[in-house]
C-alpha cells in the first residue's frame, strides 16, 4: 500500500465518522459503486487521476451516482474521489473498506466478526464451494444470490451483505482472504482486534475470559476471540493476532524437542 493510499484511507475513514447516520442501504450502495468502478477501468481511472482537480472528480461522482444513491453515499464517494490514491485499484479497495465499515456501524449488536469467521471456516471445509465462488467463470450476481440463500436466517444482514458483495468482485483475490480482511476492518471499526485461537479441545468460559483479558492487556486493545479446534496441536494453544503468532502448543514443544535431539 502506497503512502498516498494510506493517507486517502485515513481521510475517508474520518469522513465516515463525520456522517450523522448510516444504514445498510448506504453500505449496499457503496459495494455497488465499488463493483461499478471495478468493472470500468475508464471510470475508476478518471476518479483516481490525481492530475484532475478534486472538484472535477467530485462532479463525476455526482453525475454518475447522484441520481440513484442516498446523499450520505454520494458524500462518502465524493470524499473518496477527491483523495489521491496510489492506483485506481486502491480507490476501489478503499470504497469497499468504507462499505464494510458502514455495515459494522449499521448493525452494532450483531456478532459480525464471529459470523464472518464461521463463514470462512465453512468455505474452507468445502473446496468445491470455494472454487465455485472464486472462479472467474459464472455470473457474479448469481454468486451473490447463492451466498444470500446459504446465509439466510443464519447470519445478520450485515454479514450476508459483506460476503455476498465479496464474492461478486474478487478481483484475483481468494474469497477467504476477502472475508479475513472484512473481519479485521469490522473489528477495527469497533475498536478491537481479532485473535484466532487454535486449541486441541474447546476452551471453558473461565479459560476464555482469562485469555481474552491477557491478550487485551498485552496488545492494549479489546480482543475478539475466534476459536478453532484442531486435535493436532495435542494440548495448549496457538494464537494468531495480526502478524503475531504465539505458539504454546504441545505439538510445537514436541517439534522443538525433536529438532534439538536431531541436532
Amino acid at each position: 500500500m502506497g503512502s498516498a493510499t494510506t493517507q486517502a484511507l485515513a481521510a475517508t475513514t474520518a469522513a465516515l465518522s463525520a456522517v450523522p447516520s448510516v444504514d445498510l442501504g448506504v453500505a449496499r450502495e457503496l459495494f455497488a459503486a465499488a463493483r461499478t468502478l471495478g468493472e470500468s477501468s475508464q471510470l475508476s481511472g478518471a476518479l483516481a487521476d490525481s492530475s484532475a482537480a478534486p472538484a472535477a472528480r467530485a462532479k463525476v461522482v455526482a453525475d454518475v451516482f447522484g441520481a440513484t444513491f442516498q446523499p450520505a453515499t454520494v458524500s462518502l464517494l465524493s470524499t473518496a474521489a477527491q483523495q489521491r490514491w496510489s492506483s485506481s485499484s486502491d480507490l476501489v479497495d478503499g470504497i469497499e473498506e468504507l462499505a464494510i465499515r458502514v455495515a459494522a456501524i449499521a448493525e452494532p449488536d450483531a456478532d459480525i466478526e464471529g459470523e464472518l469467521f464461521g463463514v470462512s471456516r465453512t468455505i474452507a471445509a468445502n473446496p468445491e464451494l470455494e472454487l465455485a465462488l472464486g472462479s472467474r467463470l459464472g455470473d457474479a450476481t448469481a454468486k451473490g444470490a447463492l451466498i444470500e440463500t446459504l446465509l439466510s436466517g443464519r447470519t445478520s444482514a450485515a454479514t450476508t451483505l459483506i460476503v455476498s458483495s465479496a464474492v461478486q468482485q474478487t478481483r484475483e483475490r481468494r474469497v477467504r482472504q476477502l472475508i479475513s480482511r472484512a473481519m479485521r476492518l469490522v473489528a477495527q471499526q469497533r475498536g478491537r482486534s481479532v485473535a484466532t485461537v487454535i486449541a486441541a479441545t474447546p476452551l471453558g468460559r473461565t479459560q476464555t475470559k482469562r485469555l481474552t483479558a491477557a491478550l487485551s492487556q498485552r496488545y492494549g486493545t479489546d480482543i475478539s476471540l475466534n476459536i478453532v479446534i484442531d486435535r493436532s496441536v495435542v494440548g495448549g494453544v496457538r494464537i494468531e493476532i495480526a502478524d503475531d503468532v504465539i505458539d504454546a502448543s504441545v505439538a510445537s514443544r514436541l517439534h522443538d524437542l525433536r529438532q534439538k535431539l536431531a541436532g
